[in-house]
């Protein structure tokens, strides 16, 4: 009986072996994919307030234009389902290049809300699409050779593929650790400077996150030097899968965590000797005392405008309201406060035109 766990055999033909247990392997691995694909696409849709942003698409086109694809094109090759031989190979192929360029988009996407670095981010983006281009490019066309070469050509091709298969395996876990590191590292920087225990709990989850894909990595890197041809393309999709939800969870409390470190609500009072012309409802600080004068730490890299920007990504439409007695907008607990139009939460420079026009009537008396 052939060898089908080979990579060359694998890549052009279908699983030709009598193993039940082999068969039903493949498809509960091909469903725990699309679960985990379906799962994710929901939340996305749920926690989002606008579908917009480089974190967004990103998961949404890993999870869809990914991980679905992918799956269904090795459960249409594995089982010989269609005689069309080019069509389970573009599945599976543009499945893989938005699932495995698509996660580290992911990952990239929110690099900046804990790395302050921006000649490191530059080079982080630039090697995602060099990686993509080198590895992606000469694997998908040795990919195409193998599935539709004739006999004469097939050894060749499959020589060929052999090799740049492991290529692109070891090339795009370098990546995933690298970036993987880059979190661990500011992660650990931010526990060594950060006293308050409150938000360690998510700092902890993030370090153990990224060592959980550090090791799943390494285990479909394992596989895949071992030749076990199927295990490995059929558990990447679900490692995959599951490595996206689990970004989704932390990156998403990640943002929380930039709040707490940037924007932390005052309470105060409004003082009941305040002039006639003041309007005390709009007073937005406590202008009974006067601002410290230490300024707070904003840890590694936490620009205002990206993370409002990343908050209200995540906000969804209930924390989002006008209140007409007022003419105000609050979300989060965080009010801004405006004389005629509602602010724009993307625009950086709305915020403190008002700001300012707020001080104004309270330092300036007409």
């Amino acid at each position: 009986m052939t060898d089908f766990t080979a990579p060359g055999n694998g890549i052009s033909g279908g699983y030709q072996g009598a193993s039940l247990g082999m068969k039903i392997t493949i498809a509960t691995l091909a469903g725990i994919t699309w679960y985990n694909a379906f799962e994710l696409m929901i939340l996305l849709f749920v926690t989002f307030a606008e579908y917009r942003g480089l974190y967004f698409w990103s998961l949404l086109i890993s999870s869809s234009v990914g991980l679905l694809p992918y799956s269904l094109g090795f459960l249409l090759k594995f089982f010989n389902l269609t005689d069309i031989r080019w069509l389970p190979v573009t599945l599976l192929t543009v499945g893989w290049w938005c699932m495995v360029t698509g996660q580290s988009v992911v990952l990239y996407s929110r690099l900046h809300l804990v790395l302050s670095n921006h000649r490191v981010l530059r080079r982080v983006l630039i090697m995602i699409v060099v990686n993509a281009v080198i590895l992606h490019l000469p694997t998908t066309v040795l990919t195409y050779g193998t599935n539709l070469a004739v006999d004469t050509s097939l050894e060749s091709w499959k020589k060929g593929y052999n090799i740049m298969e492991k290529l692109q395996m070891t090339g795009f876990c370098l990546q995933e650790f690298i970036i993987s590191g880059l979190y661990i590292w500011e992660t650990v920087r931010m526990l060594r400077l950060d006293p308050d225990r409150a938000k360690r709990k998510i700092q902890y989850q993030l370090l153990i996150i990224n060592f959980i894909i550090i090791i799943l990595d390494l285990g479909l890197l394992v596989a895949e030097y071992k030749n076990y041809y199927i295990m490995e393309t059929m558990l990447k999709g679900a490692v995959y899968s599951i490595k996206l939800k689990l970004e989704f969870a932390v990156l998403g409390k990640l943002i929380h965590l930039v709040h707490n470190h940037v924007w932390k609500p005052e309470s105060f009072s409004a003082p009941r000797d305040l002039p006639d012309f003041v309007d005390a409802a709009r007073v937005t600080s406590d202008v009974t005392h006067a601002p410290p004068t230490v300024n707070q730490r904003i840890p590694s890299g936490m620009d205002a405008d990206d993370i409002s920007i990343a908050m209200f990504e995540h906000l969804p439409p209930t924390h989002l309201r006008r209140n007409s007695d007022s003419n105000s907008w609050s979300s989060e607990g965080r009010a801004y406060h405006v004389d005629h139009a509602p602010i724009d939460f993307t625009n950086p420079f709305e915020y403190p035109r008002h700001a300012s026009r707020s001080r104004k009537m309270i330092e300036k008396p007409r």
